[in-house]
């Protein structure tokens, strides 16, 4: 297993979208996580990929998902799979960053068909396992279950946070503390 280097991560936010956002399962845990995690990228200066399924059919990111992305450009895809979207392929190897963090919604669908195709393509990915979710609980598993399989890793937001900071030294580690409690 690799650990989570700053230099080496991206941050993508699947899907989180309209009226389908508010009826995942634990939307509140759901939320409070990737707000945490946007928080987190920025302080640490880590990329984000913002992602929207069919926003004209889905309607647009969750206000409080989309507030934290404003400065952060929104790539729309139809496909369930980000990679199905050469804008996000493009963005993705512009970035030259090998390590994939993988939130959003639906687990079970876009999660886990982004987290299949990024893995043939020989990336490193993890799925942060309290900022994902589905319809239903089982669904949520059965699509994180699937991810394992396939060699993803599993991580959590504080988990990821603090291994990307690496240390509790300095002015990032007291932003970080301040953005989790």
């Amino acid at each position: 297993m690799t650990i989570l280097k700053s230099s080496e991560a991206v941050l993508i936010v699947i899907d989180v979208q309209g009226k389908l956002a508010e009826i995942m399962y634990d939307k509140h845990l759901l939320f409070d996580n990737l707000r945490r995690l946007v928080q987190g990228m920025k302080v640490l200066n880590i990329p984000i990929i913002w992602m929207e399924q069919n926003p004209l059919g889905l309607g647009p990111t969750a206000p409080p998902v989309a507030e934290l992305l404003t400065g952060t450009d929104r790539i729309v895809k139809n496909s369930f799979s980000c990679c199905g979207e050469p804008s996000f392929n493009h963005s993705l190897n512009e970035l030259g960053r090998k390590q994939i963090l993988l939130t959003g919604i639906e687990t079970h669908i876009c999660v886990y068909q982004t987290a299949r195709d990024l893995i043939a393509g020989g990336y490193l990915v993890y799925v942060v396992t309290d900022a994902v979710s589905s319809r239903t609980c089982a669904n949520r598993d059965l699509g994180i279950q699937r991810m394992i399989d396939l060699g993803v890793s599993r991580t959590g937001t504080e988990m990821a946070l603090f291994e990307l900071l690496g240390d509790a030294e300095g002015e990032n580690f007291r932003k970080i503390l301040r953005i989790i409690k």
